[in-house]
């Protein structure tokens, strides 16, 4: 009996501490994204905001006053680039439900109104976190200048 309690003890041991990596892990990630994210501003000469989940944002146009919810479909233009400038992906209209989008658009669509142009900087864990995506390598920092034309 004492041997099946210490080989118990054992895996649970060895599960916490698995787990304590992960998070370590996480928060690392985090510290990285947000340490390329500040350098990108600086060297560039911007000045950005942040929200509590890392996302970073320029609003250079607020639009009107009345602004998108996470239920909305939207109407935008875009341009998406990795740090160092190139471009990954672009469209002049796109309709979508902001919902089902990656949560740095989520959050930041919501930040203007109709007319609006806002320039996200998406920490990896607001995109496509530790999964490779299309031409987009994991844990990648991305750059999104987004225009807002209409939403419902």
């Amino acid at each position: 009996m004492k041997l099946q309690t210490r080989s118990f003890v054992l895996i649970l041991l060895i599960a916490i501490s698995l787990s304590a990596c992960k998070d370590k892990e996480t928060i690392d990630q985090a510290a990285i994204d947000k340490q390329k994210i500040e350098t990108y501003l600086a060297d560039n000469g911007l000045e950005a905001l942040s929200t509590p989940s890392g996302l970073h944002y320029i609003i250079h146009n607020a639009g009107d006053s009345r602004k998108p919810s996470i239920n909305s479909r939207v109407s935008v233009a875009y341009k998406g680039y990795f740090l160092d400038n190139t471009v990954f992906d672009e469209s002049d209209l796109i309709d979508f439900q902001l919902g089902q989008v990656i949560r740095g658009w989520q959050e930041g669509i919501q930040l203007i109104g109709e007319g609006g142009n806002i320039t996200l900087f998406v920490p990896s864990s607001l995109g496509y976190g530790s999964q490779q995506n299309g031409s987009i390598p994991a844990n990648s920092v991305l750059i999104f200048e987004v225009t807002l034309f209409s939403f419902s």
